[in-house]
C-alpha cells in the first residue's frame, strides 16, 4: 500500500531551538542566548523582573554531580521545575529523563517515569528508561541495509534484528549538556557527535536534544541532526510512563490514538510492509479506550507502530493517556508520522526500581514519536535518510494536565 502525501508530508519538520547558557554547578541557572554579550548582575535582575511579569519567575534550572560510569567519566544532572509543580531531572548518560512529578487532581505530586534513583542502575540494567535513542529508534531487519548502492551492517542486538541504535546506541553514551533559559521556558541542550561507523552506521552525525519545560506545564524536546555522508537517522524518546507513580500497572490507563492505520509486523516484531486499518481490531485507539479491555487479543501486547493522521507537515495531536484514578492526563502533539505505542511486555518483575517498586509486566507504557520501523528497508515508508548539506529537525511536546 503506498504512503499518502501527507504522512510523506510530516518528514519536512519545524522546530524552533533554543539558546542556551553554562553556568556554575550547583547553582541556580540563568544566562542569555547562544551568542549574546554577558549581562551586567543589573541587566540580569531586569530581566528577571521582565521574566516575572510573563509568569516565568518561579521556574528554575539547576545542575549537578551524578556519580561516575566504571571508568571514570563524571555524570551530571540537571533539575527543571515550573510554578505549577511540574518537576523534571535530566542525566547526561543517556540524555535520560530521570524523572518527572506532576501534581494529581488534588494537588498531590507523583514520578511518572519508571526508572531508578542512581546512576548505578541505569548503567547495569535499563531498557532504555527515559533514554535518547539512536542512531535509529526502534527495529532494522537483520541489521542491515542498502544505501545508494552500499549494504551495510549495523550491530545486532534483538535476536536477529538491529534495536535502538545497537550494543553502545545513544541511550548508553554520556552526552555534553549546557542550561537554557528563555523569556518562558528552562531547559538543557545535550548534544553528542556519533562518528563514523559507529554501531555500523555511515557518517559522522552531530546531534542535538532540547528538552524544555514551560509554565504551561509542557516538556518539550526538539531534535536536530546533521550529517557528513547520507545515513538513517530515526531518534525518539523512550520514557516508560505511568500516571499513577507506579502505584499499579497502567492497564487501567485510558488511551486515545490519533491513528487509523498501524504497521503489522512478523514474529520477530519487522513491519511486513502493509499498513492496515485498526478500525474493528483490538489496535483501535481512536476512541479513548481502556489499555487492558482488549490487550489480551494482542498476542504479546501492544508494541506497534501507529501511523499518524495528516493533512500536511507540523505540528499534530497524536495520543493521550489518562489515569482515572489520579486524574492525570498526559497529551502527545509530534511532528513526527509515527507513534510506537508499547506496553512494557517485556518488564517481568526483575527490576526493582524506584522507592523499591518492583516493575512488573505492563507496569509502564512507552509513546515513541518516530518515523516507522525498519524504515531503510522499506522504500514507500516516509524516508530516513539524511545526507549532507541537509538538517533532520523534530519536535516531540508532551503536555500534563489533570481532570
Amino acid at each position: 500500500m503506498k504512503i499518502s502525501t501527507a504522512v510523506l508530508a510530516a518528514a519536512a519538520l519545524t522546530l524552533i531551538v533554543m539558546g542556551s547558557s553554562a553556568c556554575s554547578k550547583k547553582e541556580a541557572l540563568s544566562g542569555s542566548e547562544t551568542g549574546a554579550p554577558a549581562r551586567s548582575e543589573a541587566a540580569a535582575a531586569g530581566a528577571a523582573d521582565a521574566a516575572g511579569a510573563k509568569g516565568t519567575a518561579t521556574m528554575n534550572v539547576t545542575r549537578e554531580p551524578f556519580g561516575s560510569l566504571p571508568d571514570g567519566t563524571a555524570v551530571e544532572i540537571f533539575t527543571l521545575t515550573n510554578g505549577k509543580g511540574v518537576k523534571a531531572r535530566l542525566m547526561t548518560y543517556g540524555a535520560i529523563l530521570v524523572s518527572l512529578e506532576a501534581p494529581d487532581r488534588n494537588g498531590r505530586p507523583a514520578d511518572v517515569v519508571l526508572g531508578y534513583e542512581t546512576l548505578d542502575g541505569y548503567v547495569k540494567k535499563s531498557p532504555y528508561f527515559g533514554a535518547i535513542v539512536g542512531r535509529y529508534g526502534n527495529r532494522i531487519a537483520k541489521g542491515r541495509f542498502t544505501l545508494d548502492g552500499a549494504t551495510y551492517a549495523l550491530a545486532v542486538n534483538d535476536g536477529e534484528n538491529h534495536l535502538h541504535g545497537g550494543l553502545k546506541g545513544f541511550d548508553k553514551v554520556v552526552w555534553k549538556a549546557d542550561p537554557i533559559r528563555t523569556a518562558d521556558a528552562v531547559g538543557v541542550r545535550f548534544s553528542y557527535l556519533s562518528k563514523d561507523g559507529e554501531e555500523g552506521y555511515p557518517g559522522s552525525l552531530d546531534v542535538t536534544v532540547d528538552y524544555t519545560l514551560n509554565e504551561a506545564d509542557e516538556l518539550s524536546i526538539t531534535y536536530a541532526a546533521t550529517t557528513d555522508k547520507a545515513t538513517p537517522v530515526n531518534l525518539t524518546h523512550h520514557s516508560y510512563w505511568n500516571l499513577n507513580g507506579a502505584k499499579t500497572d497502567i492497564l487501567g490507563h485510558t488511551l486515545e490514538l490519533a491513528a487509523d492505520r498501524f504497521t503489522p509486523v512478523d514474529k520477530g516484531l519487522i513491519p511486513t510492509g502493509v499498513l492496515a486499518p485498526v478500525k474493528g481490531t483490538a489496535m483501535d485507539f481512536t476512541a479513548p479506550m481502556e489499555i487492558g479491555s482488549r490487550i489480551a487479543k494482542v498476542e504479546g501486547g501492544y508494541d506497534h507502530n501507529y501511523v499518524l493522521n495528516r493533512t500536511g507537515a507540523g505540528l499534530v495531536f497524536a495520543a493521550r493517556v489518562s489515569d482515572p484514578e489520579s486524574g492525570r492526563v498526559m497529551e502527545v502533539r509530534t511532528t513526527e508520522p509515527g507513534i510506537q505505542f508499547y506496553t512494557g511486555n517485556f518488564l517481568d518483575g526483575t527490576i526493582t526500581g524506584k522507592a523499591g517498586i518492583v516493575y512488573r509486566k505492563h507496569f509502564g507504557l512507552c509513546l515513541e514519536t518516530q518515523h516507522f520501523p525498519d524504515s531503510p528497508n522499506h522504500l514507500d515508508f516516509p524516508s530516513t535518510i539524511l545526507r549532507p548539506g541537509h538538517t533532520l529537525r523534530s519536535l516531540t511536546v508532551y503536555k500534563f494536565s489533570t481532570k
